[in-house]
This record gives structure tokens, C-alpha cells and sequence, in this order.
């Protein structure tokens, strides 16, 4: 089973939330358009989401390496190694995290610091809200 990785994060341009259903196995996100459900695959918007991420992370790696490590308490060439290859192979890291989902903690802490994707009637990511980074559209 693969889970909608933003569950409860998502939005439609006039801020109504998206609820997430299931069809089978796979997740959709339910985008209100008026009074019409249109049903969106999850892992489509999942996936720009996390390609925004990665392009945030990896405009960010040397900063992001360096906090990583110092909140791990370790500063090696090997553990900087680890990290290095882990941001370089995050859109891997996608089908994994998809299996599993990402914790409901970790989803209310990013709605809590204002993390709203905000998408259209078809999916296509409008902009991404959280503070301190802009979605590429608006730098």
C-alpha cells in the first residue's frame, strides 16, 4: 500500500483543504473545484513536492551537511560522505518513503510551522508556502 505523503498539507487555490481517499491501493487527493471532487494521484503532487525539496536541500547542501552533522555530534569525512549521497539520492529515497508514509508528528510539526502546497483543480503545484522559502515561481 503507498500512502499521500502530505496528508492534510495539501490545498486548493482558495485554501479548502484536500481530503485523501483511496482507490485500491493507491492514494488520491480529492481537490474541490466548486461543488465537483476531482481526484488527483497523490504521488503526482508527492513527487513535485519532493522535487522542490530536493532543489531547496541541494541549492543548500554545504549548510545542510554541516547542521546535520553537528546535530549528529559527529564531523568525519565519512559520516559527510553519508549525507552528501543521501541528498543526491533523495528522489530515491521517494518510493521508499511512499511504502511507509511520512509520520503524522511530522506532518502536523510542518502544518504547525505553516507548510501549505497549494495546488489546482488538475494537481499542478501553485505554490508551496513555508516560511523563509520561496516556491521557485515567486524568487
Amino acid at each position: 500500500m503507498r500512502y499521500a505523503l502530505f496528508e492534510g498539507l495539501v490545498f486548493n487555490e482558495v485554501g479548502q483543504p484536500a481530503e485523501v481517499v483511496y482507490i485500491g491501493d493507491e492514494p488520491f487527493y480529492v481537490i474541490l473545484d466548486a461543488d465537483f471532487r476531482r481526484h488527483v494521484e497523490a504521488r503526482y503532487v508527492d513527487e513535485q513536492v519532493m522535487r522542490w525539496l530536493k532543489e531547496q536541500v541541494t541549492a543548500h547542501q554545504d549548510l545542510v551537511t554541516e547542521s546535520a552533522m553537528a546535530m549528529l555530534g559527529r564531523d568525519d569525512l565519512f559520516t559527510k560522505a553519508m549525507l552528501d549521497h543521501s541528498i543526491q539520492n533523495m528522489d530515491k529515497q521517494l518510493d521508499q518513503l511512499a511504502q511507509v508514509g511520512l509520520p503524522e508528528e511530522a506532518r502536523t510539526w510542518l502544518g504547525m510551522m505553516g507548510f501549505r502546497i497549494i495546488v489546482d483543480v488538475h494537481g499542478d503545484v501553485v505554490s508551496i508556502e513555508m516560511p523563509g522559502m520561496p516556491y521557485p515561481d515567486e524568487e
